[in-house]
């Protein structure tokens, strides 16, 4: 009983302290794979020490805040030697900037927003499906006034 009393008090410590073994465990959990096989020592097989660290990390997520990215335990609660390990500052995205006076453009225009969404498209990607869209626009020709019937 007295090992089982030590995992569970010492389980998830390394986790908390190690910044790339979360990083590596955070991988293996998106890839569904081994912690061994990441590390190469592995034949993809799941060993006991591989379900140990998966069920680990999920154990240690279950304590992060989903929209912060903190944990309870990081966060000073009154204690007269604790700090705070965070401070929150403000940060500009350029992205997030440039999405957000699109969506305002297109609202002032009128677009109906919902379920529409704005993403970023490198310059070239743009460019070249435009040219692509000309290019189709010209192989049909030009139109003649009686085609509008047609449609």
């Amino acid at each position: 009983m007295g090992r089982a009393v030590h995992r569970a008090v010492r389980r998830g410590k390394r986790l908390i302290d190690d910044d790339r073994f979360r990083a590596e465990l955070e991988l293996c959990d998106r890839w569904g794979i081994p912690h061994s096989l990441f590390l190469g020592a592995g034949d993809g097989r799941w060993t006991p020490r591989d379900r140990e660290k998966a069920l680990a990390y999920r154990a240690y997520m279950r304590t992060v805040c989903p929209q912060c990215g903190t944990r309870h335990d990081e966060w000073d609660h009154g204690g007269p030697d604790e700090e705070d390990r965070y401070v929150a500052v403000g940060q500009r995205c350029t992205g997030c900037q440039v999405i957000a006076d699109k969506q305002q453009q297109l609202e002032q225009q009128g677009v109906d927003l919902h379920g529409m969404k704005v993403g970023l498209m490198p310059v070239a990607v743009h460019a070249a499906m435009e040219a692509e869209k000309d290019l189709r626009a010209a192989r049909r020709g030009p139109r003649s006034w009686d085609d509008e019937d047609d449609d």
